[in-house]
């Protein structure tokens, strides 16, 4: 597993837009959150798209050959996505992969950057993070787990413990307790950390960026740590993205699967996701209503870490170390 450097002050990031670009009614906010980027230190440069509006930042060929340009110019340290989206996945078949072999560097995003993110790490072995976008720190104080993917860059990687509440934004039902669910009992379990947003995951699963059966066989006396962030599929569509994965051997090593809190749920059949969740994974520890994904607060995560997992009495600690 290639570990890219972390920052040091005064380091270069490059800041793109694989996937939505930022409307011009939003760059104020945008510029509030790299002000929170410089504040630690850090040179920032963007590329050309980033502030375009529109369901995508540019043409796909457009939008990876700015992020290749990044990936090969020695100056930059790092490689931010600036937000999330519908459409990365249409630009992969022209992003210059091996530029990104040659020159490591830490790759970052959340949400549609996931299929970015997991082709790097499972076909080309470079650790990557799924954590907030660029334009992720424009509240007016930024959030303790926002602040934590800040200190990431230059961290020597402190435990994530669960939070003791959460609000979703998108539902009027004010604050809840923040409770991990284990339906199969507590555990702790340590192996390799994968995933993403399971939405992303579902389409690219069996394209040529989905680098999973050599992953797992290449880790498979650490075994597999999954997460996985639900957007908006369905409880039906939840069972069969991870009936298909399961079919394809992803999780023949696995250690534990974490789900968090469902963004958009739905059920045309009035299922749970918990059910579905269950019976698609029925020989693995898990963990549901965990801190992952677009219901924050959320842990950010390390694509390719070690990790030690935890769920005792409804809540959890993450502990993630870098080793080959």
């Amino acid at each position: 597993m290639i570990f890219p450097p972390f920052l040091k002050p005064q380091d270069l990031i490059g800041v793109t837009a694989p996937s939505a670009g930022i409307a011009a009614e939003d760059h104020a906010a945008f510029d509030l959150s790299l002000s929170r980027i410089r504040a630690m230190g850090y040179r920032v440069c963007e590329t050309a798209s980033v502030r375009s509006g529109g369901i995508v930042s540019a043409a796909a060929d457009v939008r990876a050959n700015e992020l290749s340009a990044l990936l090969r110019d020695p100056a930059v340290s790092m490689v931010w996505c600036a937000s999330g989206g519908d459409f990365l996945l249409d630009m992969l078949p022209f992003v210059d992969f091996e530029a990104a072999v040659k020159h490591p560097k830490w790759v970052q995003g959340y949400s549609d950057p996931t299929s970015l993110l997991y082709t790097l790490t499972t076909r080309h072995d470079i650790a990557t993070v799924y954590g907030a976008n660029a334009g992720g720190f424009d509240e007016d104080t930024v959030p303790a787990h926002a602040q934590y993917a800040l200190n990431l860059l230059g961290s020597t990687l402190p435990p994530q413990h669960s939070f003791e509440t959460f609000t979703h934004r998108f539902r009027d039902e004010g604050e809840q307790a923040v409770v991990w669910e284990t339906p199969r009992g507590d555990f702790s379990a340590t192996g390799r950390l994968l995933g993403g947003c399971l939405d992303c995951l579902s389409d690219i699963l069996g394209t040529p960026y989905d680098g999973t059966a050599d992953f797992v066989e290449r880790y498979r006396a650490d075994g597999i740590v999954w997460y996985f962030d639900i957007f908006a599929l369905s409880a039906e569509a939840t069972y069969r993205t991870l009936w298909r994965m399961r079919e394809c051997g992803w999780f023949a090593t696995a250690r534990a699967v974490m789900v968090g809190r469902v963004c958009f749920p739905s059920s045309f059949m009035d299922l749970s996701y918990r059910e579905m969740i269950e019976q698609a994974l029925p020989d693995v520890p898990l963990v549901l209503e965990a801190d992952v994904g677009h219901v924050p607060p959320r842990m950010t995560m390390i694509n390719g870490a070690l990790a030690t997992l935890e769920a005792k009495d409804g809540k959890g600690t993450l502990t993630m170390r870098l080793e080959e």
